[in-house]
């Protein structure tokens, strides 16, 4: 007799937004958090968290537009600013005034700037390994795939045979052995839409202008209780860029998982979805008094300069 494949606990659907249709998984009751995916991923990285989470909130995981199962939109502006504005679009859509934000890479950079654009919006702040101003470490690849024939070497590649795929995405998770199957053919999928691999092609391309101006916007990211996860392997967006972040963003936590690649909550979701439920347990925003009272305590932590980093081990 065949064992019947447990069904996932959450929902999928479809909301429209300025005339696009914007596809979300949707789990839980609650606090509502939304979960906002990197350059190159779709709603379906947080597979294995949407459940965990949605357990103590109402969680909504988007495919932002151009990416994933929602719309293609020609033409669209690429930019971090136009991109938090569309996010605020799907809040709306989705009836959210404010949401804790779980964001990772490229989003990470896009909940930044939509905290610092739309502070009401943004209660607490999740960021898995976020793109920022003090990250050098992707500078090589970002001119390479701005260049004229940047575009035709990615066409390229999304043809290469899966072993030599996984290799390139090795970086990504942590080394080879970490890319499954599905996640590789799901990034492949998808930037092998044409509309997909030209939106992605211009973030690439007007990246280091959007850095300049996300570093400028940071100052303004002030008061929202924050938390950077990091792998000590991360070759994509360095460990290096994340202290100094963590510096600009006073009042902030960094925790680095040992092992880990860009995309810890990927590799190891239970550590990851223990972290986040950990955090957010102590960073409760239950009642606005409440918040004043944590916004207090982080004027305070930033005078006294005790705010500090966690390496965690595996299991702790």
């Amino acid at each position: 007799m065949m064992q019947e494949t447990p069904q996932p606990g959450y929902e999928e659907a479809f909301v429209n937004v300025a005339g696009a249709r914007v596809y979300y998984l949707h789990a839980g009751s609650g606090r509502p958090m939304l979960l906002i995916h990197g350059l190159v991923g779709s709603s379906a990285n947080w597979r294995n968290n949407i459940d965990a989470l949605g357990r103590h909130a109402s969680v909504y995981a988007i495919d932002l537009v151009n990416m994933g199962k929602s719309q293609r939109v020609g033409g669209l502006d690429a930019g971090l600013k136009a991109t938090a504005k569309r996010i605020v679009a799907i809040m709306d859509a989705l009836g959210l005034p404010e949401a804790d934000i779980v964001a990772h890479s490229h989003g990470g950079a896009a909940a930044l700037m939509l905290a610092a654009l739309h502070p009401r919006r943004v209660s607490r702040l999740i960021l898995f390994a976020p793109a920022n101003p003090y990250c050098r470490s992707t500078d090589p690849i970002v001119r390479t795939y701005s260049a004229p024939w940047g575009g035709l070497l990615f066409w390229m590649l999304l043809f290469l045979p899966a072993p030599i795929q996984r290799i390139a995405l090795g970086a990504m998770y942590g080394g080879p052995d970490r890319v499954d199957d599905r996640s590789l053919q799901e990034i492949v999928d998808g930037l092998r839409n044409p509309a997909t691999l030209r939106h992605v092609l211009c973030i690439i391309r007007c990246w280091f202008a959007e850095r300049a101006k996300l570093r400028s916007a940071l100052r303004r990211v002030k008061q929202i209780p924050t938390l950077l996860v990091w792998g000590d392997r991360d070759c994509t967006v360095s460990l290096s860029s994340a202290a100094k972040l963590k510096r600009k963003l006073r009042g902030s936590e960094l925790i680095v998982l040992p092992g880990g690649g860009h995309s810890v909550f990927e590799e190891t979701p239970d550590e990851s979805n223990r972290i986040m439920l950990e955090w957010l347990g102590r960073h409760s925003l239950s009642t606005p008094r409440l918040r004043g009272l944590l916004r207090t305590a982080s004027v305070a932590r930033r005078t006294r300069g005790t705010a500090g980093m966690r390496r965690l081990s595996p299991g702790t």
